[in-house]
């Protein structure tokens, strides 16, 4: 296996800018996921890595040596598609080996390949079988297995679950998480769900119209977020935003008011702010909670509602301007209409600024300081 190194790489069609210019370094054994919205060229830049799509500049390295200029057959990746790409006539068998096979491999290194594949993804009763005998997930199975009997330095994921159902994607997700713990490999996934981004990565890219916005580990992504894109993408039900307007400064907080907010402390720096500065202030739904009035920091009337037997999703309307969206146990009842009072901690906000960059947090959650500290960011 081996690191791999993208250094200024862009992708132009004609004056369209693709990919602006994009730095990621990936460690060996690493699992790192693409994430963003449709159209925000995360896989394009897997297919420049895989050699499937021509760079415009900058450089691609595997292992310390630049692929720029080989093949797709040569830069030791292997990659799995979207759509299984599986040959209807071939069993399971012949679809794992056929790479194997139109390389010239000896007979007995195949049966061996194939069957350590075979066992890995627990494929062995369906070894004699055709595409058409399998379901979604054991034809995603076979499509893997044909990327490990390459022995790849990195594998390449190009949304491999969304054709699955959704009980098929998460054991999938699963088994592929499992797979990465036994093989070691470097693998590089793309996807648009941020749910499996954050349950299979190690570290994320998160992606805007072809800029990284922020690389790190999900638990930094979450909690820390450099910018108000990330917050906004990163999270279900994404983040609430507010508008309100810096009152006055501290060395260890901020204070804001607006959009139903009143003397609201956030615990950020105050560098580069002030006072009467309208800035947004960031909450994430699952830290609103329900109070009584002396500890509201909000007030405002039911307008949607969504029970789901475990949580309850609402939506409260705080003032003429702005709603809130809450996370609540589902042990707790509400009806549409209803007047509710909610309460968040300052610790538990974010502020931004009108550039969309984040006030840094002074005091990281205790999850992002072990994330530091062990050094998976």
């Amino acid at each position: 296996m081996a690191d791999l190194s993208l250094a200024q790489v862009k992708k132009s069609y004609g004056k369209v800018d693709i990919i602006k210019g994009v730095d990621l370094d990936i460690k060996h054994g690493e699992f790192v996921v693409f994430v963003g919205p449709s159209g925000c060229g995360k896989s394009t830049l897997l297919r420049m890595v895989a050699g499937l799509e021509d760079i415009t500049s900058g450089t691609i390295s595997i292992g310390g040596k630049v692929v720029n200029d080989l093949q797709p057959k040569d830069r030791s990746i292997a990659m799995v598609f979207q759509s299984y790409a599986l040959f209807p006539h071939m069993t399971v068998r012949d679809n794992v080996a056929f790479g194997l096979m139109i390389s010239g491999a000896p007979q007995a290194e195949i049966d061996a390949k194939v069957g350590e594949a075979a066992r890995i993804l627990k494929l062995e009763q369906l070894l004699d079988r055709k595409p058409s005998e399998l379901s979604g997930g054991q034809r995603q199975r076979v499509a893997i297995g044909r990327a490990i009997v390459r022995k790849p330095e990195v594998f390449l994921f190009d949304e491999p679950l969304s054709n699955l159902d959704a009980a098929l994607r998460v054991s999938t997700r699963a088994e592929i998480a499992k797979l990465h713990r036994d093989l070691g490999a470097t693998m590089v996934y793309v996807t648009h769900d941020q749910i499996e981004a954050m349950t299979l990565a190690d570290r994320i890219v998160v992606l805007e119209a072809g800029v990284v916005r922020q690389f790190g580990s999900p638990l930094e992504l979450y909690h820390m977020p450099q910018n108000q894109f990330v917050a906004g993408f990163i999270g279900s039900p994404k983040m609430n935003f507010l508008n309100v307007n810096v009152k006055s400064i501290s060395a260890t907080s901020v204070f804001v008011e607006g959009d139903g907010i009143k003397n609201m402390k956030v615990a950020v720096s105050g560098d580069g702010l002030k006072v009467g500065e309208d800035v947004t202030l960031g909450i994430r739904p699952e830290h609103v909670t329900v109070v009584d009035a002396k500890s509201a920091t909000a007030s405002g009337k039911i307008v949607l509602l969504e029970m789901l037997g475990h949580q309850t999703y609402f939506e409260a309307d705080i003032s003429p301007d702005a709603a809130i969206t809450a996370l609540i146990s589902g042990t707790q009842v509400f009806e549409l209409g209803q007047d509710v009072r909610l309460g968040f901690n300052g610790e538990d906000c974010h502020l931004f600024r009108k550039d969309g960059q984040a006030q840094h947090r002074l005091d990281p959650p205790a999850a992002v300081k072990i994330v530091r500290k062990r050094g998976l960011q």
